[in-house]
């Protein structure tokens, strides 16, 4: 039986020799647009890769001159720690006395608050609280130094300032979600106390006691200012009697217990 002669397709395929021509004469049309755009813009992009090279390399300069800044500091530091460390405060100020004005913002606050130590132990109190109040007031110190070093500088000037300014100063960190609550709440709740609004001071002293985040010697201090102006500062009462060695946890009578 005779075959039927297939009718070739309208669109042949095209050979395998026309894909590549084709492929490389697009890739000669581009090659082409690329040599026009560098002749006509070439001097332009040369200019802007040196400006970024030199750009780059300037940076590279200037960062490695802050590391080795940061790390002439820290080294200035460590060496005043090591000396205040061994009750050398007057050494300690001395070495980080380049750190006071010139230097990043960590290792600056840093320095006031070991100089002002220094004053501290020397009986200059003036001075200590003057680089306390330079670090309050610094908007680049750490907040929480910045922080640490109000508390300290009204603990310096306590007994000369107005029980009013004491309290507008350490007001917000004399609350309970601060981290400071203990520090600043134990000074804003003396000046409550001096100021004669003993509701205001019993009711902090009792914060203070309840707070068991507090260090036990504060928290014993202010259970016992609390429990002088009449506010209950106990929330169990068995479990403080049994950390001061009154009665033991089975409820039996301790050192001074019952007899």
């Amino acid at each position: 039986m005779a075959r039927i002669p297939t009718t070739p397709s309208a669109t042949p395929a095209a050979p395998a020799e026309d894909e590549i021509l084709i492929r490389e004469i697009d890739e000669a049309v581009r090659q082409d647009d690329a040599l026009r755009f560098l002749r006509n813009h070439g001097g332009k992009v040369l200019a802007a890769f040196i400006v970024l090279i030199a750009g780059l390399g300037g940076w590279m300069l200037w960062h490695n001159h802050q590391e080795s800044g940061l790390e002439k500091q820290s080294e200035t530091l460590v060496t005043a720690l090591d000396q205040a460390a061994q009750s050398d405060l007057k050494s300690a100020s001395a070495t980080v006395a380049p750190l006071t004005d010139d230097a990043s913002p960590g290792a600056r606050t840093a320095a006031r608050m070991l100089q002002a130590a220094a004053a501290l132990e020397q009986g200059e109190s003036d001075k200590a609280s003057g680089l306390y109040r330079e670090v309050a007031e610094d908007a680049e110190a750490p907040p929480a130094l910045r922080d640490l070093a109000r508390i300290r500088d009204v603990a310096v000037r306590y007994d000369t300032m107005k029980p009013a300014d004491v309290i507008a100063r350490l007001g917000p960190l004399a609350k309970p979600d601060s981290p400071w609550f203990g520090s600043a709440g134990e000074l804003v709740a003396m000046a409550h106390l001096e100021a004669g609004d003993k509701p205001a001071a019993g009711k902090l002293f009792a914060a203070i006691a309840k707070d068991e985040d507090q260090p036990e010697a504060l928290r014993s201090r202010a259970r016992q200012m609390a429990g002088l102006l009449g506010v209950d500062a106990i929330v169990d009462v068995d479990k403080l009697l049994e950390s001061e060695g009154v009665r033991t946890p089975g409820g039996s009578g301790g050192a001074g217990g019952a007899r």
